[in-house]
């Protein structure tokens, strides 16, 4: 196969998946108060990465889930107050 051709199935692939990537997003929503120690999902106040809050629950680290799941969760909320 040709770098060009590699170039141009490249290409494809990544267009074809960026639109499921977004529609997937638009599907969840974060859910703060709920995620384990060291599994957030991005930084919190204290931290600068995901992966990296101190203690279960704690109250600005979050974790993406399905919309309408997080206030089925107990401790489960929708914003980090």
């Amino acid at each position: 196969m040709t770098p060009t051709r590699i170039a141009i199935a490249a290409a494809l692939a990544a267009a074809l998946a960026v639109p499921v990537a977004v529609q997937a997003q638009g599907n969840m929503e974060k859910c703060y108060g709920v995620a384990k120690a060291g599994k957030n999902d991005c930084q919190t106040a204290a931290s600068s990465c995901a992966g990296t809050s101190k203690k279960d629950a704690q109250s600005d680290a979050w974790i993406s889930v399905p919309k309408g799941t997080c206030e089925k969760i107990a401790g489960g909320k929708l914003t980090s107050s």
